[in-house]
């Protein structure tokens, strides 16, 4: 991901915080890690969503749906724990066929720019983002800081 990474408005929103509660799922083949999603807590424009991100699949194991799985199972589970609603910022050619749409977040802004065909929501329950406006705000669990330990 490089070091611009910890520029881009999803890495500003996920600094400092631990993903959402049992959203936090990896996929092994053959006991060897291929594959991971985290969603993490935010505040859409005064709804509270879901950030997914990042979605990270093994390139010796791509092509292989380990990346459709893992977002299938993330949707589902989230779905399942009473989230309604899910952003990110990726590929509108890859996340449209799990009902992403920019149609959801067309009032919506992140903490830095974002082009807008790339900023992307889908509603786990009716109503969850339709005519969303305002700020993206992180809301999830901070880290804790740990102690040092003396000498």
């Amino acid at each position: 991901m490089g070091r611009a990474r910890v520029l881009k408005p999803s890495e500003i929103l996920r600094r400092g915080r631990v993903p959402a509660e049992g959203l936090a799922l990896i996929a092994r083949e053959h006991g060897r890690l291929v594959g991971s999603v985290r969603l993490w807590n935010i505040d859409a424009g005064g709804r509270p969503a879901l950030l997914l991100g990042p979605l990270a699949v093994d390139p010796a194991a791509q092509g292989k749906g380990v990346g459709s799985d893992l977002m299938e199972l993330a949707l589902f589970r989230a779905a399942t724990l009473g989230h309604r609603g899910v952003i990110l910022v990726g590929d509108p050619e890859y996340y449209e066929r799990f009902g992403f749409s920019a149609a959801l977040t067309n009032e919506l802004t992140m903490p830095a720019p974002v082009a807008r065909r790339r900023f992307l929501g889908v509603e786990l329950a009716p109503q969850a983002l339709n005519g969303a406006n305002g700020h993206v705000i992180a809301t999830g669990e901070c880290i804790a800081m740990r102690e040092p330990i003396a000498a």
